[in-house]
């Protein structure tokens, strides 16, 4: 389990040091945002990943509002849910493993969820906006795994 976390990170800090956005281009205050959020009144969201769907095709977030995410890979493949426009929109507090640990970065342009796998990402939505998430996996876009992610 400990190499399978090991590669997740590996893979999600690849992709924010690969991105080609300017950290300007992501909320430069997330850390005051984060820190001042009442996370005591966090809202939990539950994503349930099939085979081809993140099992809805809205989500709707509220500005200023804490949020858990909880990703639920529940599919016999692996799936991504790349939201680049999304992540910029958002103050990061965290993406947490249950079984593996939490990784704190400023930003991610997508995460990686392995079979059965699950993450928690903590944020605070800060940009008012509808932006789409989808799995950038062979045709998995193409056979239905998209959606869109609403900040309003």
């Amino acid at each position: 389990m400990k190499r399978l976390f090991s590669i997740v990170l590996t893979g999600l800090l690849a992709s924010v040091i690969s991105t080609n956005h300017a950290a300007e281009d992501y909320i430069t205050n997330a850390g005051e945002i984060v820190k001042s959020a009442n996370w005591e009144k966090m809202e939990t969201v539950t994503i349930n990943f099939d085979e081809y769907s993140y099992g809805t095709e809205r989500f709707v977030f509220k500005v200023g509002q804490a949020y858990k995410l909880q990703l639920k890979n529940q599919s016999k493949k692996k799936h991504y849910f790349t939201a680049p426009e999304f992540y910029k929109a958002i103050a990061t507090r965290k993406v947490q493993s249950n079984k593996d640990g939490e990784i704190k970065a400023p930003y991610f342009t997508a995460l990686e969820l392995m079979v059965n796998g699950q993450l928690d990402l903590y944020f605070v939505p800060v940009t008012k906006g509808e932006y789409p998430v989808y799995c950038t996996i062979g045709d998995h876009r193409d056979e239905g795994m998209e959606g869109r992610l609403i900040i309003q």
